[in-house]
């Protein structure tokens, strides 16, 4: 009896259709919710106080106050733990005597005998305090809300074939340099070098992943550069950019039997603000068509990573010998 396969086609658009459904989910539940009220907790710090958390401790990530902690996320201050100091920005107001100054000529006003006009203004100043933070590593307690953005584990079959793969279909050289790369960053497409850097250090799931995706970025989102220089930037903007890189290194692994599902459903859902998802919709082609490329060109390279071939009745009839 002859069986129905489902068409390449009709695999990538389920694959697509389980990702538009699960970043749904995420939009929708209670931990999205709750991320964003954690997130919008932790404040915006400065960059020289950038340097100095990076200064005194290297590997750190959530930053927050004693009481802070403590107060906002449940958590208290391990014993022993030494404080990262930063400047704290602590305004204030001064009246202060100045020249009174036209608001059309920008001028001194002067008065009768030429002399300049002071008068006395309320003027508001900037001063900084020394404060202390404290990582989160620093601390314990309850756990804070993830949208299952961490770094991905495991192994993958084939994986040195697929990498070789990738790394050939990819328009630009990949190169795996640590240096390059700043804070928790596990890879980047560079418009001005013209080349894709990964993170050295990651499991086989999360480097194939993150290729993927930066190679997606090589491929769609790729400034144009003469002589040294970007002369022309990508239309698109940054937030649909990162959807479609995330949405073809979702399909293109799930096809190969690798699940990033809540990795990058998360990580699509950070980006995104509208509940409706009209980015992730109008490239939904674009991400299709892209993912479809990717998979057929690994496959080509790798033969053995293709699905078994249909049997038809055909074919399964033992041929009869000849008398």
């Amino acid at each position: 009896m002859k069986k129905d396969y489902p068409t390449a086609a009709e695999r990538l658009k389920e694959l697509t259709d389980q990702l538009e459904a699960g970043v749904r989910e995420v939009f929708t539940s209670d931990r999205y919710l709750a991320y964003l009220k954690t997130m919008s907790k932790f404040h915006r710090y400065s960059f020289g106080n950038v340097l100095l958390i990076a200064m005194q401790c290297p590997s750190a990530s959530c930053v927050a106050g004693f009481h802070a902690w403590k107060k906002n996320f449940g958590r208290t201050v391990k014993k022993g733990e030494r404080g990262i100091r930063i400047l704290a920005p602590c305004p204030y107001t001064r009246m202060v005597e100045t020249e009174k100054i036209d608001p059309y000529s920008k001028r001194p006003v002067l008065d009768a005998s030429g002399a300049p006009v002071r008068e006395t203004v309320l003027v508001h100043k900037q001063a900084f305090r020394p404060v202390t933070v404290f990582d989160i590593s620093q601390t314990e307690g309850k756990e804070l809300p993830t949208l299952g953005i961490r770094e991905l584990t495991g192994d993958v079959a084939q994986y040195d074939r697929i990498i070789v793969a990738v790394t050939a279909l990819a328009p630009v050289p990949v190169r795996y340099d640590a240096a390059i790369l700043q804070g928790v960053s596990k890879g980047c497409y560079s418009h001005l070098e013209q080349c894709i850097y990964i993170r050295p250090d990651m499991s086989q799931t999360q480097t194939l992943k993150t290729l993927i995706h930066e190679t997606a970025h090589s491929m769609l989102h790729a400034a144009t550069v003469e002589n040294g220089e970007i002369t022309e930037t990508v239309k698109k903007d940054r937030h649909t950019r990162e959807v479609e890189a995330e949405s073809i290194a979702y399909v293109v692994c799930r096809h190969f039997g690798i699940d990033t599902a809540e990795y990058s459903f998360g990580y699509i859902a950070g980006w995104s603000k509208d509940r409706e998802l009209p980015e992730l919709r109008s490239a939904l082609e674009c991400i299709r068509s892209t993912a479809a490329g990717l998979i057929d060109g690994i496959e080509s390279r790798c033969p053995e990573l293709l699905p078994p071939e249909p049997i038809t009745e055909e074919k399964s009839r033992p041929e009869r010998k000849q008398r």
